[in-house]
């Protein structure tokens, strides 16, 4: 502090009426803290009243103040709108309206279900179909007879839910995922548009896979008979002689062509490219 300072009347008064300012201030936090004290200590139900209304709550003086016990541990000063200010404090919460799902099935409410929780159905257990419409099949099974491909299981929204289980034929394989056959049912529909161009597409797919089966044999025939033929063929005589094949003639059985040498009566059988 300056010497100026220390010389400044004024500045001296300013420091006195501050410090007043404070003790009066501490002086009515304390009277605060104690009216709260006094609050909590005094049993008001056995104190009598000196409101104007002793019906809208319990009354105390305190200090010469009336004031009433709101009954949530704090008071209210008495005044014209104290029935409006206890209808404030006291007013209760709306209640909490929970909608619960209805079953598809049966049509009433019910809490929790096992197709709710696993494969968002809403449908109770009693009304559950384990071994009908709500069996599950697998992801293999599915692929094969909806033909229907991984994007379509995982990719396309919403995702189709499903559970795990270990493989009952080998316990070392990796675990199966079973869909639930209602959704594969639905999300195929999706797919194909509707059931009768699966239907379609099926028929097309076993006609071609029988087709490849059938060049797959006649492939292995033709390979077995010319083992055979080359077997019982006299590989001397083959520099002496030249085949001369007459007339091909078509199979329509298996598509090919055979001809014979007009000579020694070789056949021969054949593909044209």
């Amino acid at each position: 502090m300056s010497v100026l300072e220390m010389n400044n009347p004024s500045k001296d008064k300013e420091i006195i009426e501050n410090s007043q300012h404070f003790k009066e201030r501490a002086e009515r936090n304390r009277q605060k803290a104690l009216l709260l004290k006094k609050s909590k200590i005094i049993s008001h139900p056995y104190i009598k009243s000196e409101c104007k209304d002793s019906t809208k709550g319990a009354c105390l003086k305190i200090q010469g103040q009336h004031v009433i016990d709101s009954g949530g541990g704090f008071l209210i000063e008495e005044s014209d709108d104290l029935e409006e200010q206890m209808l404030k404090i006291t007013s209760e919460p709306a209640p909490i309206v929970v909608n619960l799902p209805h079953c598809e099935e049966c049509k009433n409410e019910f809490k929790d279900s096992y197709l709710l929780q696993t494969f968002d159905i809403s449908v109770c257990d009693k009304c559950r179909d384990p071994k009908g419409k709500h069996s599950l099949i697998t992801k293999t099974e599915a692929k094969q007879e909806y033909l229907l491909k991984d994007c379509d299981f995982d990719k396309r929204e919403p995702p189709l839910k499903y559970i795990t289980k270990k493989n009952p034929h080998n316990v070392n394989w990796g675990e199966m995922k079973l869909y639930l056959q209602l959704q594969i049912e639905q999300r195929a529909l999706e797919v194909w548009g509707s059931e009768e161009k699966l239907l379609k597409e099926k028929e097309l797919r076993d006609v071609k896979r029988e087709g490849i089966k059938i060049k797959k044999f006649n492939k292995k025939i033709k390979q077995l008979r010319m083992q055979v033929r080359s077997s019982l063929y006299d590989k001397t005589s083959k520099a002496s002689h030249t085949h001369e094949f007459g007339e091909d003639l078509y199979n329509e059985d298996n598509d090919t062509y055979t001809h014979s040498c007009i000579t020694c009566g070789y056949e021969e059988t054949y593909e044209k490219m």
